[in-house]
């Protein structure tokens, strides 16, 4: 699979630059569009939340602020422009540290936390040969560089010189740590069928054989615990104890607004993002169409795969995982910290070990 990288990098040869140059340019350019991916996903994530929510609850939603004079009224396309505004608003917005805060540490937080979502998008595919760097360890690299957010979250709640920002700030830190290990878990048993951590080797396997929630009753078990333990992991309800707002104000970011505070919530967004197009390429099959499955129709009837349909695939079912992290926002009770914790180490880690030990005699049988 061809990677952006060798890409550009075959592509601007001819410009007779020198190494360092080279480099410099290609990493600038991915990086840009690393950016405009997760803020475009930021605002359109954050506008359909507000509607999925208000049909939810039997309301409108936003109504009034259009672009260009549309607004769109009562239609779900209503307040198109309100997204849009709230980040212009962020943008613009005074930026106050508290006199008795680490005020060094306050302002590194947020960039680390974003750091940890920009560096995970660089070895993820969005396609066959949509991808900035293709790993052969890639499924690897992104379960470690996802994990460095929680440095940025303990150093935003210890730094604010705020209790509650603290609070927020360690129970984030152990539910993060605590529901990595059933996430991982889950994923290796893909690696133990598949026999490789690379992101295309995976789907691969899934082509030749089916998707992979559908290997065994186990691997849907698997698919189970890695989704629930996703949204736990990316701070979304009922796992938001660290944001508990009716607790703890905001959590760690009690102390935290304008831009510092709209680059939480666009690292938020991302890593929503990023664990359902995992999601996507591990379980669902990557960029496959449907008609793979189960693997059993002929190979002429395979008119919706290809490189340009790719991208679709992997995006239309990261979408529909979406849709169900925003459906359980408004379904489900919070949980309390201790059944939070429950859950974790005592529901989801033993099935996942359990789940090893079947999935390989699964293997060693059929």
């Amino acid at each position: 699979m061809t990677s952006i990288f060798d890409s550009l990098q075959e592509s601007l040869a001819f410009l007779n630059l020198d190494l360092f140059m080279l480099l410099s340019l290609i990493s600038l350019l991915g990086g840009t569009v690393i950016f405009l991916v997760m803020a475009v996903n930021a605002l359109v994530a954050v506008y359909f939340e507000r509607k999925v929510s208000a049909f939810m609850q039997d309301r409108l939603g936003p109504m009034e602020v259009g672009i260009l004079g549309f607004k769109g009224g009562k239609k779900f396309w209503g307040g198109i422009g309100q997204t849009l505004a709230d980040a212009i608003k962020l943008l613009t917005k005074e930026d106050i540290l508290p006199k008795s805060s680490d005020k060094f540490l306050m302002i590194l937080a947020p960039f680390i936390i974003f750091s940890g979502a920009f560096l995970t998008f660089i070895g993820l595919p969005f396609a066959q040969n949509i991808v900035i760097s293709d790993f052969n360890i890639g499924l690897f690299y992104i379960v470690a560089m996802s994990s460095v957010g929680v440095i940025g979250i303990i150093l935003a709640g210890w730094s604010s010189n705020n209790k509650w920002s603290l609070y927020g700030a360690m129970r984030a830190a152990a539910q993060i740590i605590s529901y990595e290990i059933p996430i991982g878990l889950s994923l290796l048993l893909v690696v133990i069928v598949s026999g490789s951590l690379h992101l295309g080797d995976i789907v691969q396997w899934q082509e030749t054989n089916r998707w992979f929630i559908f290997h065994s009753p186990f691997a849907f078990l698997a698919f189970f615990i890695y989704f629930i333990s996703t949204v736990a992991e990316t701070n979304r309800t009922p796992f938001d104890i660290p944001e508990a707002e009716s607790e703890l104000v905001a959590g760690w970011m009690t102390e935290y607004s304008g831009f510092r505070w709209a680059l939480f919530f666009l690292s938020e967004y991302a890593n929503m993002l990023i664990v359902c197009i995992v999601a996507s390429i591990v379980f669902l099959g990557g960029w496959l169409s449907p008609l793979h499955l189960i693997n059993i129709f002929p190979e002429s009837w395979y008119i919706l795969d290809g490189p340009a349909l790719g991208f679709f695939w992997v995006s239309l079912k990261a979408v529909i995982l979406i849709f169900v992290m925003m459906w359980f926002r408004w379904t489900f009770p919070r949980l309390r910290v201790d059944q939070l914790m429950y859950v974790c180490w005592k529901v989801f880690i033993p099935f996942a070990l359990a789940n090893l030990f079947f999935v390989s005699l699964w293997e060693l049988i059929f």
